[in-house]
């Protein structure tokens, strides 16, 4: 078998190392120990995508913001899905995540980057989401490992009361608040339903037809 070699490190801001690791094609972003996220398993990726967007299909010249670049898939699956009219403001913390995109991982993602309804932003998706009310019609949370933060415990803020808040606000009438998850999580779906979202729950494969199944949250705002 073909060993994993270290491509590159990075820091994360507020502590820890990101490491983005190769092994022939397969591309993988461990933190510590812990994998976040590998190019063999996308399908739980696209389909933060396609179901935000389904959800959204009626919406006019509609605005995606996606927080987290992660492996570009859920970026693809939402070109895929939008009409050239749209915008996506894609918010990553770590600029290295950014530079991998352009540079040893650029195969993977393809045109997306380039993509004229694409903006890349090197900052925290909180703050985009701060940024205004009524701005998104969408808002898809791929942040760490879902509302359990792994990586960086100021991501628990997205997902906490006050974060649900904002994004409600920072949604139009009638959006979306897509968030994905590794697990499941009574209390965050919960907190969902306090925050004044209508919530449908998702299980999706990680990969095809087998896999692990991870969780996405489809929270409309009336």
């Amino acid at each position: 078998m073909i060993p994993w070699t270290l491509v590159d490190r990075a820091q994360v801001p507020g502590g820890g190392e990101l490491r983005l690791m190769r092994r022939g094609l397969e591309f993988s972003i461990k933190l510590d120990g812990n994998e976040l996220m590998n190019s063999r398993l996308s399908g739980s990726e696209q389909a933060l995508a396609t179901l935000a967007c389904a959800a959204i299909a009626t919406h006019k010249q509609p605005h995606l913001l996606i927080g987290g670049l992660g492996m570009g898939f859920t970026l693809r699956a939402a070109l895929e899905a939008l009409p050239r009219d749209a915008r996506i403001d894609v918010a990553e913390l770590v600029p290295a995540v950014v530079a991998w995109a352009r540079g040893p991982r650029a195969e993977i993602y393809g045109d997306s980057l380039s993509d004229s309804r694409v903006h890349v932003h090197e900052t925290d998706v909180g703050a985009l989401i701060a940024g205004g009310p009524s701005a998104y019609d969408a808002i898809l949370l791929d942040v760490d490992n879902g509302p359990d933060g792994l990586s960086r415990p100021a991501n628990d803020r997205l997902y906490d009361a006050a974060g649900l808040a904002a994004a409600h606000a920072a949604l139009r009438p009638g959006g979306v608040l897509a968030v994905w998850s590794s697990a499941p999580d009574q209390d965050f779906t919960r907190r969902l339903r306090q925050a004044g979202f209508a919530v449908d729950e998702r299980r999706v494969r990680a990969h095809g037809a087998g896999g692990a199944r991870h969780v996405i949250w489809l929270a409309t705002r009336a």
